[in-house]
Formats: structure tokens, C-alpha cells, sequence
């Protein structure tokens, strides 16, 4: 039944007005959906699919990682830009794992991660 349907992202937030600065200007998602701001709910933009935002009391409570962006050969100067708009990337002691700078590097795949004001964690990947 669900196969054949698109799914959306969604992502606990405290307050959307904190948290958008972020997802627009730091990361660069654009707002497609603002009816329903007035209730604490946005969707934005990301490639084809939809972010979803709402406030929520548990925002920044999940342990593991909200998001992730498969960038493949676009992956290095997506760190860099995101670096330079001031996003900050978190390490992660895992064995195995190689670090170049921020970058976690497990064979051919290169990961970073970062959290949003809520400390949501997000990453993006050279998949």
C-alpha cells in the first residue's frame, strides 16, 4: 500500500522561529508550506522531498540521527559550504572509523554530522 508513496521527513522542534533561521539560512531549505505556521507546523524544501517541522515539548530528544543527505560526489564542497555558514560538526568515537578533519571515514564512505538549535542530529554522506 505504502511502496508507490512519497514520504516526508518530519522534526520535533522547540519553537519554529528559533529553528528556522537554520534550516533556511544555514542549511538552505526553502519554506513550501506555511498554512499552518499559526500551529507551530512548516514544511520545507529539500531536493524532491518535504522537511516537516512541528513544535514539539520533545524536540532534540531522539539520540540518533533525524536526517541524512546523499550527496555522492557533491559531498566535499557541501562541507565546506556548511562549515562556512557556520555550522558546527560533531565526532563520534566508532571503531573502525578514520578522521579526516570532521569528516568520519569508513572505507569509501565519508560522513559528517551536525544538530540543529534543538540538538537534532543531521549528516550528510558521499552515498
Amino acid at each position: 500500500m505504502l511502496r508507490d508513496k512519497d514520504v516526508m521527513a518530519t522534526v520535533a522542534v522547540h519553537k519554529l522561529a528559533k529553528a528556522l533561521p537554520f534550516y533556511e539560512q544555514a542549511i538552505g531549505l526553502k519554506p513550501i508550506d506555511e498554512s499552518q505556521r499559526e500551529f507551530g507546523v512548516i514544511g520545507l524544501k529539500a531536493g524532491s522531498t518535504t522537511v516537516l517541522l512541528y513544535e514539539s515539548e520533545y524536540a532534540g530528544t531522539n539520540k540518533a540521527t533525524a536526517l541524512t543527505w546523499a550527496l555522492g560526489d557533491g559531498f566535499d564542497a557541501a562541507v565546506k559550504e556548511l562549515a562556512a555558514r557556520g555550522v558546527e560538526f560533531e565526532t563520534y568515537d566508532m571503531p573502525g572509523v578514520v578522521m579526516d578533519g570532521p569528516v568520519h571515514v569508513m572505507g569509501d564512505m565519508r560522513v559528517v554530522w551536525f544538530k540543529d538549535p534543538d540538538g537534532n542530529i543531521l549528516s550528510i554522506g558521499n552515498y
